[in-house]
């Protein structure tokens, strides 16, 4: 039979009801070699998008205690795992060599202050001798004047005063050189006293001791750095946990936020922390930036310790109690040609499906009794990567526990 079109305003008509038919026949069931179809089920619940990261534990104030003097380990009062409070001795180096230095010290300092009590004596000595100078020469000043005696010895009284004086100028400088050598080596006492002090290394805080780096008998050199003996947690019950989370999520991390995490030692617990600061410390490996973000947790039971592993999920966007869709569903397309898929869309008042995703609509398609489908279009909201919220229905009816198809496949397949 032949049908023949007197205009054109009939075509658009007749190519949307030969495309509905189609789809009809292509969503029909009961033929073998037509799809079958996988569905689901729209669904109402709570949906949060999280950002996976993964970090390590660590306490809060840790501190690294070292020898500031080289020596050999003498005594170890601590262990792994050791309690220890602030000013505890945890540890002794061989104090021997440095009693003799502050023996030596103390030796040199006596013998600073004996020079200097003799430069004293020896200014007191030449003051007596100023003033007795000074009387003479007056005296023959007295009789040069009457003519008892002639000028030549008073000239040698006065030479004598100028001796004198010049005694008393060299004192003093004696004397003050006494006393610069006794505050040096008095330096020198509190140097190698200190340094003997340093021999008893003590705890500088309350904690535990999680390292132990030497051994009793072991020589430590301290010439360029303080070599570390010990490493001491001050309280395990309150960690932070840095996490690394890459630099495209950091936009969406907030500070204060309530947080869970995992670790292998305990794989049927969950762990809960608060995100105190976002670190600006930028860490590039292999062209991947990351940054440290510090979770702030307490830890009671002392179950987690320095150094473990934590995977982390931290919740970036929630949606309560929304209708919801499967991710599959959004991806799913009927195996037709765009033109009868615009068809399609135009019968059920589907606008550009590319502006509907630039605003982020989506598409899926509802599966009704007898096997037809019916397009819905969405306004789509939060995801988890695996459910996405339905923010607005945009056009069609969506209703929870209807039926949605997530894919399809032949009878062949």
């Amino acid at each position: 039979m032949r049908i023949k079109l007197g205009s054109k305003s009939v075509v658009a008509p007749v190519l949307a009801l030969v495309a509905i038919v189609g789809l009809s026949a292509y969503v029909r069931s009961g033929n073998e070699t037509e799809p079958r179809y996988f569905t689901a089920h729209v669904g109402r619940g709570d949906i949060v998008d999280e950002v996976q990261a993964t970090g390590v534990i660590n306490p809060v104030v840790t501190v690294q205690v070292g020898s500031r003097v080289s020596g050999t380990v003498a005594r170890l009062n601590v262990d792994f795992n050791s309690h220890v409070v602030r000013g505890e001795v945890i540890a002794l180096i061989d104090p021997a060599l440095f009693e003799g230095v502050l023996q030596q010290a103390i030796s040199d300092l006596e013998d600073a202050k004996a020079t200097g009590i003799a430069a004293g004596a020896n200014l007191d000595r030449a003051r007596a001798t100023l003033a007795q100078s000074e009387a003479d020469y007056r005296r023959q000043s007295m009789l040069v004047q009457i003519g008892a005696v002639s000028k030549a010895v008073e000239e040698t009284s006065k030479a004598n005063l100028d001796v004198a004086k010049a005694g008393i100028v060299a004192g003093e400088a004696a004397v003050a050189q006494a006393m610069a050598q006794v505050r040096l080596k008095q330096a020198s006492v509190t140097v190698a006293r200190t340094n003997l002090e340093y021999c008893t290394i003590r705890s500088p805080i309350d904690g535990v001791v999680i390292a132990r780096n030497v051994d009793a008998g072991q020589t430590v050199a301290a010439s360029l750095q303080a070599p570390v003996i010990f490493t001491i947690a001050q309280d395990l019950t309150k960690m932070q946990l840095y996490a690394k989370t890459d630099e495209s999520d950091e936009g969406r991390i907030r500070t204060g936020e309530q947080v869970e995490f995992r670790v292998d030692a305990f794989p049927g617990k969950t762990f809960r922390g608060v995100i105190s600061q976002k670190r600006m410390n930028a860490t590039t490996v292999q062209n991947v930036v990351t940054y440290d973000t510090v979770i702030d947790f307490e830890n009671p039971d002392q179950k987690l310790f320095p150094g473990m592993t934590a995977y982390v999920a931290i919740p970036v966007a929630a949606a309560k109690d929304a209708l919801k869709v499967p991710n599959t569903a959004l991806r799913f397309r009927p195996s037709l040609d765009s033109a009868a898929l615009r068809s399609i869309y135009q019968r059920y008042g589907i606008g550009d499906t590319r502006s509907a995703a630039a605003q982020s609509g989506a598409i899926i398609w509802k599966r009704l009794s007898g096997g037809r489908l019916e397009p819905v279009q969405i306004e789509t909201g939060v995801t988890d990567h695996a459910f996405t919220e339905v923010v607005r229905i945009v056009k069609g009816e969506l209703r929870p526990q209807d039926e949605i198809v997530t894919a399809t496949a032949d009878a062949s397949s």
